[in-house]
C-alpha cells in the first residue's frame, strides 16, 4: 500500500489485494479460494507459462491515442477483460455478487455469474451496468437448469457458460483437511435449499463441495446433450474448460459461440497442460468459428497483451476479483479491474499497438 500526496491510500499491485484478503478471511475460506486439486501443481502452471512469453514491441507507431475497447458476443467492453465465474462471493464480502457486479459495470468489464452465486440473479442484474453471463454446471435435474436459464434471460443476461471440465469436483486437499462446508448463513440462493443441502454439512476429512457435486452433477452428459441447451435458450452458448483442439472443433460443430480455455483455477485435473499453453491449439482449431477467452494466471496488464497475441479475444480473472472484494467490496474489485486495464493500456502504447486488433503472434516470442 502506498499513499498519494494528499495522504490517500492507493494500491499499486495485485499482491496488495491478495495479502489483505488472506489476512481478513477465515483460514478455511482462504483455503477454499486459494487451494488447488491433488498436488496443487496447477496453481502456478498458468503463471509459469505466461512468464515464459516475451513481448516483441514495434517502434515509431502513432500511439498518441490507444483504445483498449473491444466487443465480445455483442457486448462492448472497456478492455478485453472479464471476471470468471466463482461461487459464493458472500464468503468474501457481505454484499457478495452485487458488489462484484457493480464494480464490473463501473470498470466496463464482463461478469460471469456462477449458478452457485450467493445473491439472486435478479439482485445482481439490478446492480449491474455491464454485461452479465450465467455459468452452469450440468445438474441431474434439468428442470432446475431450465428455470435458472429462464430467470437469467428475463434479467438480461447475455450468454450461458457451461463448465465442462468438472463432471465431478476433484480432490482438493485443503478443503478435505478443513472439512470445508459452506457456512449456514451463506447459500446458493438461486437453487432450492434441498438441492444444496449437502454443501453445508461439515465432516472431518471431507469436502462438502465435493460431496455435493457427486450427489447433484450429471457426469453422463455428452456433446449430444448440448442440443437440449440450444432448445431451452436462444442465448449464445460458451463452453468453459476446453483445452484441446479436438474438443474445440467439436464445440464449433455443435453450435457453440465461445470457448473459455481454462484449468478451473488449478482446481480440477492435476498435471494438465496449462491454459496459456493450450491457447494457440484451441484458436487454430476453431479457425474463427467462435470466440476464445483465456482464463488462467492473469495477474498483469501484460498478460492480457500476451493472450491477445496468442489469439484470444479476451481474458478472465478469478481469484484477484475475490481479493479485491475481500479488501473493500465494490471499490476493491473496481480497483483490481482498473489496475489491470491501466497496465494493459500502457503495454499497448509501449508495444506500438494502439488497438486490440493490432496484437498478433508476431508480437510475442516463446522459448
Amino acid at each position: 500500500m502506498d499513499r498519494t500526496a494528499s495522504g490517500e491510500d492507493v494500491v499499486l499491485a495485485l499482491h496488495t489485494y491478495e495479502a489483505a484478503a488472506k489476512e481478513r478471511l477465515p483460514g478455511p475460506v482462504w483455503d477454499f479460494f486459494a487451494g488447488g486439486s491433488g498436488t496443487e501443481s496447477m496453481l502456478t502452471a498458468g503463471r509459469d507459462a505466461l512468464d515464459r512469453i516475451r513481448l516483441r514491441p514495434r517502434c515509431l507507431v502513432d500511439v498518441s491515442r490507444c483504445d483498449p475497447g473491444t466487443e465480445l458476443l455483442g457486448a462492448r467492453l472497456a478492455a478485453p477483460l472479464g471476471i470468471a465465474p466463482m461461487a459464493y462471493h458472500r464468503l468474501a464480502h457481505p454484499e457478495g455478487e452485487v458488489a462484484t457486479a457493480r464494480a464490473a459495470g463501473d470498470a466496463g468489464a464482463l461478469l460471469t455469474v456462477s449458478m452457485f452465486a450467493s445473491r439472486t440473479l435478479e439482485d445482481i442484474a439490478a446492480a449491474a451496468t455491464g454485461p452479465l453471463w450465467l455459468q452452469l454446471y450440468w445438474l441431474r435435474r434439468r428442470d432446475l437448469m431450465a428455470d435458472l436459464i429462464r430467470r437469467a434471460e428475463a434479467a438480461g443476461f447475455r450468454a450461458l457458460v457451461l463448465t465442462v471440465d468438472a463432471p465431478r469436483v476433484a480432490f482438493r486437499p485443503r478443503d478435505a483437511a478443513n472439512g470445508f462446508a459452506v457456512p449456514s448463513g451463506i447459500r446458493a440462493v438461486n437453487l432450492a435449499a434441498e438441492v444444496m443441502a449437502a454443501s453445508h454439512g461439515s465432516r472431518a476429512g471431507e469436502s462438502a463441495i465435493a460431496r455435493h457435486s457427486a450427489e447433484q452433477f450429471d457426469s453422463s452428459v455428452t456433446w449430444d446433450d448440448l442440443a437440449w441447451l440450444h432448445e431451452v435458450s436462444s442465448l449464445p452458448l460458451v463452453l468453459k474448460g476446453v483445452l484441446t483442439g479436438d474438443d474445440a472443433r467439436l464445440a464449433v460443430e455443435h453450435g457453440v459461440s465461445g470457448l473459455v480455455v481454462s484449468n478451473h483455477g488449478g482446481r480440477q485435473l492435476d498435471f494438465a497442460r496449462s491454459a496459456p499453453d493450450c491457447l494457440t491449439e484451441v484458436v487454430d482449431a476453431v479457425a474463427g468459428g467462435c470466440r476464445v477467452v483465456l482464463d488462467g494466471g492473469i495477474r498483469y496488464g501484460a498478460d492480457i497483451a500476451k493472450a491477445l497475441c496468442l489469439g484470444a479475444d479476451a481474458v478472465m480473472i478469478g481469484r484477484p476479483a475475490l481479493w479485491g472484494l475481500a479488501h473493500s467490496g465494490t471499490e476493491g474489485v473496481t480497483g483490481v479491474l482498473r489496475l489491470l486495464m491501466g497496465e494493459f493500456e500502457e503495454v499497448m502504447a509501449l508495444m506500438g499497438a494502439p488497438t486490440v486488433a493490432d496484437f498478433g503472434r508476431s508480437g510475442i516470442a516463446t522459448p
